[in-house]
């Protein structure tokens, strides 16, 4: 098996090459997808490439991909390929909108079998929505460039999802931030393993929960930052949006302390550190660039101890930027302001958090105290510590 070429990136944009190393290896991904699907959906590539984000594309092919494997295992009457790159376009043209509602019901529940392991795999309404959007617009693009002859989409079962604001917006309480602050910074609460990986990486972590809680920060926008992506005597730096877009972000104290006391006291000096990953701000143990994975795990570990929960249970960094929304709102800041921070496309997404207050229902229970006198059983809340203040 031959050995994976290296890539070298000739910059001459005003892109890191980080960032436009990235996006070239998101496009190479989407073109091995292509070529793994039938010769006839190459038009369906042309199209996303001129209409959606290379993410959303690549998540559009996998989703794709996924239904032309379902087509080749569960599905003989519709194609007789052993290969989903076999799949005919005649093949296609006997699919009807009853077949991807079986589909789409399929996805809720399915099996996967290797080397004696049954894996199970369940989907929320949500994800299912998300696979029928990939194959309803693909359809639509096949009916379209007139390959198929019929537009099935208009048969497809709809899918209940829960509007934004009925879902509950998971964020941390100001006592909890406390905590988890007191966490990284100490080292409270931590097993001997992980107090050992917290030594060497507490300034580090400390930087990353500071700029996710003060700025709403993506996982993409900051797992890419550089240290040259920093102006400490400007007060600035700059970070990548969705789309394409660069956005000047203000320096704080608080957060120029941080990140200069990790650059300065913990961060490996230049001779330790890789060419490719010289300009990275936040690095691994290995001093590689961290990965979203590392930096997501980090955080669950953290938020975990700030909640007083398992490990698997904590949060994840959007919901770091869930926090950091609603605290911005209920210090009384503009909601067209905190819109501009987050880089929310519609004010309405910035709304859901005005609307959600972090303490009303525990107010609302706490006003509601009941004087019941102590039994088996019962219990005064003025003598209960939980109740305490």
């Amino acid at each position: 098996m031959a050995e994976k070429q290296q890539v070298k990136i000739h910059n001459k944009g005003d892109k890191p090459d980080n960032i436009v190393k990235k996006e070239y290896e998101i496009t190479e991904k989407c073109r091995e997808l292509e070529l793994e699907l039938p010769k006839f959906l190459a038009g369906f590539h042309r199209y996303l490439k001129g209409n959606v984000l290379p993410m959303t594309r690549l998540a559009y092919l996998y989703d794709i991909r996924f239904f032309c494997q379902y087509l080749v295992m569960e599905r003989p009457d519709l194609t007789e390929a052993e290969n989903i790159r076999d799949i005919k376009l005649s093949d296609f043209e006997k699919i009807r909108a009853v077949d991807i509602n079986m589909y789409i019901d399929y996805c809720r529940s399915y099996e996967r079998e290797t080397d004696n392991v049954v894996y199970v795999y369940e989907n929320n309404n949500k994800t299912l929505a998300k696979k029928k959007s990939s194959v309803s617009v693909m359809f639509k693009q096949l009916y379209r460039d007139e390959l198929i002859s019929t537009n099935i989409t208009d048969g497809f079962d709809p899918i209940r999802v829960p509007k934004p604001g009925e879902r509950e917006i998971k964020a941390l309480h100001d006592d909890e931030v406390m905590k988890m602050l007191d966490a990284v910074s100490a080292g409270t609460h931590l097993t001997d393993k992980e107090r050992a990986f917290w030594e060497k990486t507490k300034l580090r972590d400390k930087a990353i929960l500071i700029m996710f809680l003060t700025y709403g920060l993506r996982i993409s926008e900051l797992q890419q930052l550089n240290i040259s992506s920093f102006n400490f005597q400007r007060g600035e730096f700059k970070i990548y949006r969705k789309r394409g877009k660069e956005s000047i972000m203000p320096l704080n104290k608080s957060v120029t302390f941080v990140v200069q006391d990790y650059i300065n006291n913990e961060r490996a000096s230049e001779e330790k550190i890789e060419d490719e990953h010289k300009d990275a701000l936040f690095l691994s143990i290995q001093n590689k660039r961290m990965t979203e994975r590392a930096i997501r795990d980090m955080t669950k570990k953290y938020t975990s101890i700030g909640m007083e929960t398992a490990r698997k249970a904590g949060y994840s960094p959007h919901k770091l930027r869930a926090t950091a929304a609603t605290s911005l709102i209920g210090r009384g800041n503009s909601i067209f302001d905190v819109q501009a921070l987050l880089d929310h496309e519609q004010v309405t997404t910035t709304q859901l958090y005005a609307a959600h207050s972090q303490n009303v229902k525990r107010d609302l229970v706490k006003g509601m105290e009941w004087e019941i006198e102590r039994t088996d059983g019962f219990y005064n809340p003025d003598e209960d510590d939980i109740f305490k203040k």
